[in-house]
């Protein structure tokens, strides 16, 4: 695949001044009517590009694993961490993501002296942030992390949800709205981990 050509932060506009490593933090998951928002952050070795990354959803699945096998090999640290189902239940959906980018970038093994956010909202954090709107197509480190945590969540749904709960084809849908999944909601209700604030969710409950 051809080399895909990224933006520098400088070049999109942002008053960098100090040297030092930069995140980048994605997400995945915040649609679904079921499971956990999941959060990465990648601080990559411009030393040592990794070829072919771009936003997750441009992506096969099977090139999808491949990157984040790679990613997680090659990156000079990344960290994933999620905001549960009960907590975006209690917080929002923006809140619950925005607590999971903040674990993931807390979770970092190096710290950065930078951190650049896809999308136009920003977790709470000790280190100069950013919000770049479609950032995962943008910048390396903001691809790298949708990868990562779409990836991690894809298999989470399959190895965890589905095996606890198969009436709801969550290896196949992975939680989203699809019609499949909404037969499943309506015939069987809800399970421990669909998101009751979500309104097909509710709706299903309220009709059972």
């Amino acid at each position: 695949m051809r080399s895909r050509k990224f933006l520098l932060a400088e070049q999109l506009g942002l008053d960098w001044t100090r040297p030092g490593l930069m995140a980048g933090v994605d997400e995945a998951g915040r649609g679904p009517l079921a499971g956990p928002v999941v959060a990465a952050a990648v601080i990559l070795d411009d030393l040592d590009p990794i070829e072919g990354l771009a936003d997750s959803k441009m992506l096969t699945p099977t090139r999808r694993a491949d990157l984040s096998d790679e990613i997680r090999a090659r990156a000079l640290a990344f960290s994933i961490a999620q905001a549960a189902v009960e907590e975006i239940d209690t917080l929002n959906i923006l809140q619950a993501t925005l607590l999971a980018m903040r674990r993931a970038v807390e979770g970092l093994r190096l710290t950065p002296v930078r951190v650049l956010v896809d999308g136009n909202q920003l977790p709470i954090l000790r280190i100069a942030s950013e919000a770049v709107i479609q950032g995962d197509a943008k910048v390396a480190a903001i691809s790298a992390a949708s990868i990562l945590a779409k990836v991690h969540r894809d298999r989470m749904c399959i190895d965890e949800l589905h095996r606890r709960h198969p009436l709801y084809g969550f290896d196949v849908h992975k939680g989203y709205a699809t019609p499949e999944h909404l037969r499943a909601l309506k015939e069987h209700g809800a399970c421990a981990v669909h998101r009751r604030s979500f309104a097909p969710v509710r709706e299903a409950l309220e009709g059972l």
